[in-house]
């Protein structure tokens, strides 16, 4: 097996289990000492003595180790003996599997044995099942034996098999859950018990632990990866009835122990996968949840589901690492009635403390992210809506970032953010060009005792949730965000490089050219990085964003953009994302023949200006912002910045949540024009979507031939 035992402990796992279970679980880990104090003197479960492996049993299952490893073995050979093998291991499966190295011996007897004899092993060793699985050797042969069963679940002979087995492992288990959950070892081979029981993929990371930056991307309303998709989207035959059982069984606790679940790591993390398991059986959650924030549970009735004597003593724990883990999940997966009686009677006139909290923010973030109503906004602005200034100078800037992302989500207070937002990094006295480069750089900007003087800090990496931020409020009406369109356009050439050079600076700049600023401001930054396009084409985070550039420049603009990266064409061509922008460009064309290239773009650029003529006017400016205005733009226009900064403070300051009855009058009044030239515009729908379709009929097959795309 190429591991050997460490001296003198006989092969036998070095942590000090040798005598009973509960002396691993006190000393095992080395932390759980004085949290399981009380469960010393519990009734519930007898002390199991672990024996040692017999020499004549050790001799075997060597062999057998160097059988397998000898790769003498065919398929249907190696299942029989395996077979055989676990038969040799019935009534010594503790020892075995908690042995280190014979452990990895039955690792490899579990994966390969048929569903019969591991099911066998499983029954045979259910009474010790918790003992094995808060092992260190142990633990990863109960995981081998889970992932095995989940292999054969969907064999409809196998199903009561496997279903009887894990109702065996599962009655005691609930005997004493909390030992096994709160176990660094045990916490694991219990989730993976819980995903198998649910039906879901036993690594998922989704149900173990979700990846923090899938937490992120979910409240600020931002894609996922493919790969980060929901595990849930792959569900396998599960057993729901065995899920809710076990779930049940483990809440079933005293309040004591209730309380040891809270703030304990390990415990946190399978009542987390729990309840992401149990995500829209709102009848199970309205009996898990009240227990776990530490109702009583006799007491629960209909709209009473939380008692509000628990509610100071819960607030505080959501100040425990641990606690406020788990209240995130809690709030994520509530029923709406119970994120209601949540919300006003464990958070509300508590939101600012709470967020002020290094750990209660996230919980608020949390709270925020899953806000149901247009009501519950307004509650929480009222709150928080004036604080944005304290919040970011204590770091709290992803509190800022939840609300702004909410507002969005629910449509309103969203002009009232940008103003917040914009007073709580720029004072009335300044100009608004120093808006996005303070929120970019939020950490620095804050820690500058004197505000005043602060400026650009060149060579920093941008902050993480400053361009999180400003990405969420460029997805706002133009209206609304003028300072800060003004802000970004008012950079400096080297900041504006600067920035499309950092992974999060990129990022503004793609979503601020992908805003409804128009063409003019938006080229206002484009021309800035003339003479730079071939440099960040080759930069990781680059590529995109002058594929962003390229689709909003001018024409002169464009070839500018083509010339630079045929320079860099062949160090281009050896990047992940080079081939794909040279082809979207048609850098190819551009190189053999140039003229074409420059008749097919003013072509394209043609038909999307008829388009627009024949079929812009109904559109929502989200999906004209596509099109490209009919001017072409060869150097940047002169901006007064002083008179035009100056002035847009002004104006925006006109802007309300009203405004929407002057669009709905401009709507009307753009409606009646229509109908007047409805005659007229046949022909030139006509010939737009006739020269739109023809417009890339060359060149379909180098284009459309392609179905991969990129992931931003």
């Amino acid at each position: 097996m190429g591991k050997k035992a460490k001296k003198g402990n006989g092969g036998f796992d070095g942590d000090g289990y040798n005598k009973n279970v509960s002396r691993q679980v006190s000393d095992g880990t080395g932390k759980l000492k004085k949290s399981f104090k009380h469960h010393k003197n519990s009734d519930s479960q007898t002390p199991i003595i672990r024996k040692q492996v017999e020499p004549e049993t050790a001799k075997y299952f060597s062999e057998i180790a160097n059988l397998f490893e000898s790769q003498g073995v065919d398929l249907e050979e190696r299942s029989v003996i395996c077979g055989n093998a676990l038969e040799e291991a019935r009534g010594k499966e503790l020892e075995l599997a908690t042995d280190y190295i014979i452990s990895h011996t039955l690792e490899t007897l579990l994966d390969g044995c048929d569903v019969d004899n591991l099911c066998s092993f499983l029954r045979g060793c259910s009474n010790v099942f918790p003992a094995i699985a808060m092992d260190r050797s142990g633990s990863h042969v109960a995981e081998t034996a889970l992932k095995s069963l989940a292999r054969h679940v969907q064999d409809t002979e196998a199903y009561n098999a496997i279903q009887e087995t894990l109702e065996m492992m599962c009655k005691v288990i609930v005997v004493n859950p909390v030992d096994l959950m709160c176990n660094c070892y045990g916490s694991h081979v219990l989730r993976s018990l819980l995903c198998l029981c649910k039906g879901v993929p036993l690594d998922s990371s989704e149900f173990h632990g979700t990846k923090a930056s899938k937490v992120l991307a979910n409240r600020l309303n931002l894609k996922v990866s493919q790969s980060d998709e929901n595990d849930s989207q792959h569900l396998q035959q599960g057993f729901p009835n065995l899920l809710k059982f076990l779930v049940s069984g483990m809440v079933n606790c005293t309040g004591e122990d209730i309380k040891t679940l809270q703030i304990y790591q390990f415990g946190s993390l399978v009542l987390q996968t729990a309840l992401k398991l149990l995500a829209g059986d709102d009848q199970e959650l309205l009996q898990v949840i009240p227990v776990l924030l530490g109702c009583n549970k006799n007491n629960l009735v209909e709209g009473e589901f939380i008692d509000v004597t628990i509610s100071h003593e819960t607030l505080e724990s959501m100040k425990e690492t641990a606690f406020s883990h788990l209240m995130e999940v809690v709030l994520e997966v509530a029923p709406e009635r119970l994120y209601n009686e949540m919300f006003m009677k464990l958070f509300k006139n508590s939101l600012f403390e709470l967020s002020s909290h290094h750990c209660g923010n996230f919980v608020v973030q949390a709270l925020i992210s899953h806000a149901r109503t247009k009501d519950q906004m307004e509650l929480i602005w009222e709150e928080l809506g004036l604080k944005f200034e304290d919040l970011l100078g204590m770091g709290k800037s992803g509190v800022i970032a939840s609300l702004i992302a909410s507002c969005q989500r629910l449509q309103t207070h969203e002009y009232k953010c940008c103003q917040a937002l914009a007073a709580a990094v720029c004072s009335k006295n300044e100009t608004s060009k120093f808006i996005v480069p303070r929120i970019l750089f939020l950490e620095s900007y804050f820690g500058c005792e004197d505000k005043s003087s602060w400026n650009w800090p060149g060579g920093v990496k941008m902050q993480v949730m400053g361009s999180l931020i400003l990405q969420a409020i460029f997805k706002f009406q133009s209206e609304w965000i003028q300072p800060y369109i003004l802000s970004i356009t008012s950079m400096e050439a080297k900041h504006v490089l600067e920035a499309a050079k950092d992974a999060g600076g990129a990022r503004v700049i793609e979503a601020f050219l992908a805003s409804d600023a128009s063409t003019k401001q938006k080229r206002r930054l484009v021309v800035k990085l003339r003479g730079h396009f071939g440099d960040l084409a080759v930069h990781p985070s680059g590529s995109f964003t002058v594929e962003r550039c390229f689709n909003a420049g001018s024409l002169s603009i464009r070839e500018s953009i083509a010339s630079e990266l045929l320079a860099v064409r062949t160090e281009l061509s050896k990047t992940k994302q080079g081939p794909h922008l040279l082809m979207k460009l048609d850098i190819d064309r551009y190189a053999t023949k140039p003229d074409h290239w420059r008749s097919k773009q003013a072509s394209k650029q043609s038909a999307f200006n008829e388009f627009y003529v024949a079929f812009g006017s109904s559109e929502s400016p989200k999906k004209k912002k596509f099109l490209c205005d009919a001017m072409d733009i060869t150097e940047p226009d002169k901006l007064n910045t002083k008179k035009e900064v100056d002035g847009s403070l002004t104006s925006i300051s006109m802007v309300d949540d009203t405004s929407a009855e002057k669009k709905n009058e401009r709507k009307k009044r753009k409606r009646d024009v229509e109908s007047e030239d409805a005659v007229g515009s046949k022909k030139v729908m006509e010939n737009a979507v006739k020269n739109f379709l023809s417009s890339g009929s060359m060149d379909k097959r180098r284009h459309g031939a392609s179905k991969h795309k990129l992931k931003i």
